[in-house]
C-alpha cells in the first residue's frame, strides 16, 4: 500500500525553556493542524526519544496521547539512540503500509541543554562497547580518530571538513527553526578550539532541545485531505557492529550502505535519481562517509564534491538544505524526524528561501557512529 506524508511540523531547535512534554505536544498539534486532521482521527501514535536518558522521564508517549487528545489511539515509544527518529519513521510508515492504520502520527523530540556538555556527551557515548569505552573511546573521540584516518588515507585537505560546516551554517541561516542562524568562514572553522584532533568546535553539531512531527496516511486518504503531500517511496534500516575494532574499515559505514541499498530497492531508484539529501552530520566527517556509503561518491572522494560546490544549495546535489544537524541542531529523538520534515517541505514547495527544484529526496539517520542507520526516500506526488 502506498504511504504518504500529509502533514509536518517542527519547533524551533536550540536552548528552549519548555519541558520536553510541552515541546512534543506543540510539534504534534501543529502537525495535525498542518494536515487539517482532527486528533481523534489518528489511529497510531509513535514517539521517538531517548527513553528518559536526558530527562529521567518514562511513559511520555502515554502522556502525549492525552495531551494531543488522540482518544484511544495506540501509542508506543521508539528508542534507537540518535537513529530514533528514523526508526520512528519506519514504524509509522509500516503501520500504514500494512493496512493496520489509516493515519499514524510520529513525534520525535529531546530536551538536552539543561545538562552540561560532558554529561550529555557521556550519555550519547553510552552506545559504545564497554571495553572500548574504558579505553577512552567515546563518540566524539572516535569521530576524531576516523577523521584523521580519512584525511591521511585519502589525501583529503583538512579545510574540506571546514567547508562542510560553512555550507551547512549558510543553509541554516535560511531555516527559521535552526539552532544556529549565522554564517561562518573556513578560517573561523579552522581556528576554533580543538575538540578531538583534527576536529574542532565547528566540526561538531550543538546540543539542542526541540521536537518535530510527521503524519502518515494511505495515499487514498491523503487525496481526501490535501493536494500537498509527499509519497514515501522507500524506508529501510540496518544495524552495524557495535564493536569498533571488529569493523573491517573505519571509513566505511556498512549500516548506511545496507539501509540505502534496501531503500533504493523499495523505491526502484538509485543515487543518480536523488535531487536532495539530508545527512546525519553530527560531525562534519560523517557527511563524507555517508555520501560514500549511499553510493553518491566513490570511497575517499566525497570531499571533492564539497570542494567543487556540488553539495551546495545551488549545486548538482544539494546536501542538508535544512542546515543539517550541524546548524539546525541535534535534539536526538527529533533529528531523524526533522530530516524528513525538510524533505516533505522540499517535495511540497513549502521550504521558503531554502526551496530547490527537487522530485526525489533521501534522508539518512544514523545511530551512534554507524551502529545503526535508517534511510528514507520521499518523492513528489
Amino acid at each position: 500500500m502506498t504511504v504518504a506524508v500529509v502533514g509536518a511540523s517542527m519547533t524551533e531547535f536550540g536552548v528552549r525553556k519548555p519541558r520536553l512534554r510541552e515541546l512534543l505536544a506543540t510539534a504534534g498539534a501543529h502537525c495535525l493542524d498542518d494536515a487539517g486532521v482532527a486528533p481523534r482521527a489518528v489511529d497510531h501514535l509513535y514517539l521517538s526519544e531517548s527513553g528518559g536518558a536526558y530527562e529521567s522521564k518514562c511513559g511520555l508517549v502515554n502522556a502525549l496521547k492525552d495531551d494531543l487528545g488522540l482518544g484511544r489511539a495506540y501509542a508506543t515509544g521508539i528508542e534507537q539512540t540518535s537513529a530514533a527518529g528514523g526508526a520512528g519513521i519506519a514504524a509509522a510508515w509500516r503501520s500504514v503500509a500494512s493496512g493496520e492504520s489509516d493515519l499514524s502520527l510520529l513525534v520525535g523530540g529531546e530536551k538536552m541543554t539543561h545538562l552540561s556538555t560532558p554529561v550529555a556527551s557521556d550519555v550519547v557515548s553510552a552506545i559504545t562497547h564497554p571495553a572500548e569505552y574504558k579505553h577512552g573511546v567515546t563518540i566524539p573521540s572516535f569521530a576524531g580518530l576516523t577523521a584523521r584516518h580519512y584525511i591521511e588515507r585519502f589525501d583529503a585537505p583538512r579545510e574540506s571538513l571546514a567547508r562542510v560546516a560553512v555550507k551547512n551554517h549558510r543553509n541554516g541561516l535560511d531555516n527559521p527553526n535552526a539552532h544556529f542562524q549565522s554564517e561562518i568562514t573556513v578560517d573561523q572553522a579552522l581556528s576554533s578550539p580543538v575538540i578531538a584532533d583534527p576536529l574542532r568546535l565547528y566540526d561538531f553539531c550543538p546540543i539542542s532541545d526541540g521536537s518535530a512531527a510527521l503524519l502518515f496516511a494511505t495515499e487514498e486518504r491523503a487525496r481526501t485531505l490535501t493536494d500537498d503531500y509527499a509519497l514515501v517511496a522507500g524506508v529501510a534500516g540496518a544495524t552495524g557492529s557495535q564493536v569498533i575494532h571488529e569493523r573491517s574499515d573505519l571509513t566505511a559505514m556498512a549500516a548506511v550502505e545496507t539501509a540505502a541499498e534496501r531503500a533504493y530497492d523499495a523505491a526502484d531508484c538509485g543515487p543518480a535519481d536523488l535531487d536532495v539529501v539530508e545527512l546525519h552530520d553530527m560531525f562534519t566527517i560523517l557527511e563524507f562517509l555517508q555520501l560514500e556509503a549511499l553510493g553518491i561518491a566513490e570511497q575517499g572522494t566525497a570531499w571533492q564534491l564539497t570542494r567543487d560546490g556540488a553539495t551546495a544549495r545551488d549545486g548538482c546535489l544539494p546536501v542538508n538544505t535544512s542546515g543539517g544537524l550541524k546548524s539546525k541542531g541535534h535534539p536526538i529523538g527529533a533529528s531523524g524526524v526533522a530530516q524528513a520534515v525538510e524533505l516533505y517541505e522540499q517535495m511540497t514547495d513549502s521550504a521558503g528561501p531554502r526551496q530547490i527544484d527537487a522530485d526525489v529526496g533521501l534522508a539518512c539517520n544514523v545511530g551512534g557512529f554507524g551502529n545503526a542507520a535508517v534511510a528514507t526516500i520521499l518523492e513528489r506526488r
